[in-house]
């Protein structure tokens, strides 16, 4: 399975809301939301917690990419988020996911015994390109005991 379908077979959240999986690359991840009036707000489009999920539903997608080589040994974890709404979204939303460092060195971290922490930086787009929020997400990936 690629790692859209693992995300959509495995978070019931992400089937929930119907997200698209449309790229998951260890360099970019991008994640639509289609357009439901079931998760509209009280001006018509998606709901901040449909956004916020999106969001990072995008950055888990790109963490799995980087680092589903890894995950015998360790597992990733959402630290932190922090996300900026910053126009008004309406239709179909979509999440494009980067990642913070190069994988290397996070994995470098790894192999030293740390338990190293990467930002994801989260960009959400309305159909005509207007960037209607931010997102980062600090991961990290935590060795099993």
């Amino acid at each position: 399975m690629s790692v859209g379908e693992t995300l959509a077979a495995t978070v019931p959240m992400a089937r929930t809301l119907g997200l698209e999986f449309l790229e998951t690359t260890a360099e970019r991840a991008v994640v639509r939301l289609p357009d439901q009036p079931d998760y509209h707000n009280h001006v018509g489009g998606p709901h901040a917690g449909a956004m916020f999920t999106l969001a990072e539903s995008a950055s888990g997608a790109i963490v799995l990419a980087a680092f589903g080589d890894q995950l015998q040994r360790a597992v990733p974890l959402a630290v932190k988020a922090e996300i900026g709404y910053r126009k008004l979204a309406m239709g179909v939303v979509t999440a494009t996911a980067t990642l913070g460092r190069p994988v290397a060195d996070v994995v470098a971290e790894l192999d030293a015994g740390a338990r190293p922490e990467f930002p994801v930086a989260i960009a959400l787009t309305r159909d005509d390109g207007a960037v209607t929020g931010e997102m980062t997400v600090v991961w990290t990936l935590r060795p099993h005991s």
